[in-house]
């Protein structure tokens, strides 16, 4: 008779653990579910210059940029003559019924799109047209870049991340800061990924393995054609372990030449296929960017990011350049102590140069 007590009592006691276990994880699941949206700013969002803002916008709201629990609030920001694309892009948004996506903003008022956004991301720019010189772009987007800064200046939160797409990127990403000096300089940069990721695959289709294996390429200066794409210090996952890619194609000349113009040119070539800009592959790209910054970067791999510069590696102060960095904890750092040869620092001091040029170029149509 005791024993059936014994055994009854323990089933109880089973049964209330388990149910215990069962409520405490299903409300540990609701609050994680239960984080607070992050306000996120997209310019040229209605792409009507280029289909980036098309592209970027789902992949937002479907957590590919922010993380697969991470409800967003879109502003979604374009000129007046684009506001019917921009409430039509809303429109297919809601009509997605995203999960993450709490609410969605369009509008053409710059102060509205700003108000109190955590990430922007800066699409809208005048476009370089046929027979531009590269003053005339600058002279069109200064004002531009000048205008979305002291909207951010005075609108977005504190701790807002930005990242500048629109070209010329690395200058226009310095006149924003320039115009909105209370945004941390370490919270304003570039994309150079998009640069970044086509290194990578050129290095995996040359070398007939996964685009996931090859790591630490380095897009080092100016998001233009004298951009330097490094594969020095790259290295490829292989059966045998991580192994250099130099040690994996030993042809120099390939590595010097047709890698380094083919990620330089690519831009240029997609046009010419498709008739139009990167979209797809650049929304992408700003995507990993902000992700990687974000949520960390992996172990052991750095990625390329436009940024301030603090000298690293002999390169001018007060210009934004792509440098390899690591992420963590929200914050980006430059890895340093890199081995740098002489056919490197040349090409990396080339590209510093354009950014100083394009920097008084910019300066000039200030004044």
């Amino acid at each position: 008779m005791e024993y059936l007590v014994l055994l009854q009592n323990g089933l109880v006691v089973l049964f209330t653990i388990a149910i215990s276990w069962k409520l405490i994880t299903y409300m540990w699941g609701s609050l994680k579910m239960e984080k607070e949206p992050m306000k996120v700013l997209v310019t040229g969002a209605a792409g009507m210059l280029g289909q980036i803002g098309y592209a970027i916008a789902p992949m937002i709201a479907r957590g590919i940029m922010l993380g697969p629990d991470q409800p967003v609030i879109l502003h979604l920001l374009d000129i007046a003559p684009a506001a019917e694309a921009l409430n039509g892009v809303k429109m297919e948004l809601l009509d997605a019924a995203f999960p993450l996506l709490k609410e969605v903003h369009a509008t053409t008022d710059v102060t509205e799109a700003c108000k109190d956004v955590n990430v922007a991301i800066m699409l809208g720019g005048f476009p370089r047209k046929e027979g531009m010189e590269r003053k005339d772009m600058m002279s069109k987007n200064v004002p531009i870049y000048k205008e979305q800064a002291s909207a951010l200046e005075e609108h977005a939160a504190s701790d807002c991340k930005v990242l500048v797409v629109a070209n010329p990127a690395n200058t226009n990403a310095l006149i924003l800061k320039e115009f909105a000096p209370s945004i941390p300089e370490k919270n304003i940069t570039c994309l150079t990924r998009l640069d970044h990721n086509r290194a990578l695959s050129q290095i995996a289709e040359r070398l007939k393995v996964y685009v996931a294996d090859v790591k630490n390429v380095i897009i080092w200066g100016n998001h233009s054609s004298t951009q330097y794409p490094d594969i020095n210090h790259a290295t490829v996952t292989t059966p045998n372990g991580e192994r250099p890619v130099k040690e994996l194609d030993t042809d120099d000349h390939w590595l010097k030449n047709e890698f380094i113009n083919t990620v330089q040119q690519r831009g240029v070539a997609i046009i010419k296929a498709r008739k139009a800009s990167s979209a797809l592959s650049a929304a992408s790209a700003a995507c990993d960017h902000m992700r990687d910054w974000v949520l960390g970067t992996p172990k052991g791999t750095w990625v390329s990011m436009g940024v301030y510069s603090d000298g690293s590696y002999g390169i001018p102060k007060d210009i934004i350049y792509s440098f390899p960095v690591k992420c963590e904890k929200g914050k980006w750092s430059i890895v340093k102590g890199l081995k740098i040869d002489e056919f490197s620092r040349a090409k990396m001091d080339a590209t510093a140069k354009d950014l100083i040029d394009e920097k008084e170029v910019a300066h000039s149509c200030l004044n």
